[in-house]
């Protein structure tokens, strides 16, 4: 008996491994049937009918990384487009060299603005800044703005609360990102800060971007502002009265000024 159970087992044993042994054998199998083109094209991907509504899975997998060369910096849009690039995501830069011409911004996700005291600010992340990826994507795309993002980073309740209705704190604020952007020769900046406060000290806020803004504006600097959509609490429904309000009392936060 002990014999015949033994030799069940190890004849299930076996089987279960062949099982597995074959599904993976399938899978490779069915990888290498998947091929990618990575040359360029001498047609866009209308004419090679690749915009369809019926899309295939294969088509993507062979035609994701091919493109029109002639076209690759045709802009069909007429109104501005902004890009973000990731660092962690070192493809995105390639894109920007290769498609640039379709942005009118980009904004690398570069920079951070740290409190540490009183009057006492530093923009960190300069260590990211690729100045010769600046100079060749520049070159490859006249006209494209460089507008890294500028993140609040690590900011305390209390922090907001001492910076927001002191003009001293917000004057130097406002110097040392101007002084950063100019030496870094960016063309402005993409600020992030609105989603952090919630619904609070928004007052506040308006009038330290505005500050912000305005020493900006005097340089000869771009400013976007980020207002992402917010649900009202208890609800479903779109919080979006303070945006459109902002945006109407200070449109060139929501699409650049000049």
């Amino acid at each position: 008996m002990r014999v015949l159970l033994g030799t069940l087992w190890l004849t299930l044993a076996c089987s279960s491994v062949h099982a597995t042994l074959s599904k993976s054998d399938a899978k490779k199998a069915a990888s290498k049937t998947l091929q990618e083109k990575t040359q360029v094209s001498g047609k866009p991907a209308q004419e090679r009918g690749l915009v369809v509504t019926d899309l295939r899975a294969e088509d993507v997998v062979l035609e994701h990384r091919s493109y029109c060369s002639a076209k690759a910096h045709r802009k069909h849009f007429a109104g501005d487009v902004l890009g973000y690039i990731t660092p962690w995501n070192r493809h995105g830069y390639d894109v920007a060299k290769i498609f640039g011409g379709k942005f009118t911004h980009v904004a690398p996700v570069w920079l951070q603005l740290r409190r540490h005291g009183r009057e006492m600010f530093e923009v960190t992340g300069l260590d990211d800044v690729d100045q010769g990826w600046l100079r060749a994507v520049r070159k490859q795309a006249k006209g494209l703005r460089i507008v890294p993002r500028l993140r609040f980073e690590d900011w305390t309740y209390e922090d907001f609360d001492s910076v927001l209705d002191n003009e001293d704190e917000i004057e130097e604020l406002s110097r040392t990102v101007v002084q950063v952007a100019k030496s870094q020769h960016f063309d402005g900046l993409v600020v992030e800060v609105w989603n952090q406060l919630l619904v609070q000290k928004h007052a506040g806020l308006i009038h330290l971007l505005t500050h912000m803004a305005e020493a900006l504006h005097q340089a000869r600097l771009l400013v976007f502002l980020v207002i992402p959509p917010a649900v009202a609490p208890g609800t479903n429904s779109w919080a979006c009265s303070r945006t459109r309000s902002l945006s109407s009392w200070h449109p060139c936060w929501m699409a650049s000024a000049s």
